[in-house]
């Protein structure tokens, strides 16, 4: 079966929450290819739930609070992921959906459901390096990204946070791709990842994405807190996973175009 989105784990989709790997661990020298591919099969539940408190924060300190119902769940070949806005009265309602497939190759799917154009609109390839809802994470960091799109070089070994971390640069094999390059910080004792930067076509850095809360909840690493830093607007976007629930259920019914509009 294949797992949720890896871009930024299991609090918006995302993809860096690494539980441990026995197989990387052991590896006197593991490549960056077979740490990334450890972190991507990491064995998780079939769905997840819980509220997410989105705290959007200006260059000049302002900042602006969203409450978000998520859902995600794994079936058979597909990972489908369900969020939806319940707070303030100006954004309740609206909607974003992604599924992903495990077939190589094969990109995801997005949505999105505006309550005052009372409609679901398909996000377009074109539309994926927007921001999502204001934020500082891009429609497409919300999806999934397979370690086969791109080349993956350990680097080296630096600390974080007082752990050892693999440094793993990962270049995209499409020419097309939003990012030159990320680079991401890889806890050797828990698999974990601590902390990846964005690169823009340039070169030059654009995002920082740092995490600092992990909880085992029911059995599977859960990224609790996180925060997404533009550097080079100095805008911020941090990110609260609360009221969290595992395996509690879902069906693939839950994340339809229908549901999108119901709400949860």
């Amino acid at each position: 079966m294949k797992r949720p989105s890896r871009k930024i784990a299991l609090l918006i989709g995302a993809a860096i929450v690494f539980a441990s790997a026995a197989s990387v661990v052991a590896a006197a020298e593991p490549t960056g290819a077979v740490i990334m591919q450890a972190v991507y099969d990491r064995p998780q539940g079939k769905d997840m739930s819980g509220m997410l408190t989105m705290t959007l924060v200006d260059a000049k300190g302002k900042e602006r609070v969203r409450g978000i119902k998520q859902i995600t769940g794994s079936f058979d070949t597909m990972d489908k992921k369900l969020m939806v806005f319940q707070s303030p009265a100006d954004v309740r309602g609206t909607a974003f959906m992604n599924w992903s497939y495990a077939e190589q190759g094969k990109g995801d799917d997005q949505w999105i459901y505006l309550p005052a154009l009372k409609r679901v609109k398909r996000i377009s390839s074109e539309g994926r390096g927007d921001n999502f809802m204001g934020s500082d994470f891009t429609y497409d960091d919300l999806g999934d990204r397979q370690p086969a799109e791109d080349v993956h070089t350990l680097t080296g070994t630096e600390t974080v946070d007082g752990e050892a971390c693999w440094v793993v640069e990962s270049v995209p094999k499409d020419p097309k791709d939003l990012y030159s390059k990320t680079i991401t910080w890889i806890s050797k004792e828990k698999t974990v990842g601590l902390k990846r930067d964005y690169y823009d076509k340039r070169g030059t850095l654009l995002k920082t994405l740092r995490i600092s809360s992990i909880e085992s909840i029911s059995g599977v690493w859960v990224i609790t807190k996180t925060e997404m830093r533009n550097e080079q607007k100095k805008t911020s976007t941090r990110m609260e996973f609360s009221e969290v629930k595992i395996d509690s259920g879902l069906v693939d019914g839950d994340f339809t175009e229908r549901a999108m509009t119901k709400g949860l």
